[in-house]
């Protein structure tokens, strides 16, 4: 009688293992499916940092040109037909008081 139990128990890991097989070359594929996929979109999205860096440093660069104080200074003077102020010009306003 033992011996038949072990022949079954023998027969049934047996099977157990080339059923398994199967299931994990098909584990293994779904996952390099898988790996290939994040490959793909961890490139892309390496691809538009370096093009959010790019457009990022221009942006920079434009507001360095567009905040200098002479091209201010040329628009305020040229086109909104301001000027420096004079000393006679500055009005003082001292607020005395508690603020509430």
């Amino acid at each position: 009688m033992k011996r038949g139990f072990k022949d079954f128990i023998v027969k049934f890991f047996f099977c157990v293992f080339v059923l398994a097989i199967p299931f994990v070359l098909c584990l293994y594929a779904a996952q390099a499916r898988r790996y290939t996929a994040l490959t793909s979109e961890i490139k892309e999205l390496e691809r538009k940092q370096e093009r959010l860096i790019e457009e990022n440093k221009k942006l920079v660069s434009d507001i360095a040109v567009l905040s200098s104080a002479d091209r201010i200074e040329k628009i305020a003077v040229e086109e909104l037909g301001m000027h420096k102020a004079e000393t006679e010009d500055i009005v003082r306003v001292e607020m005395t008081g508690e603020r509430k």
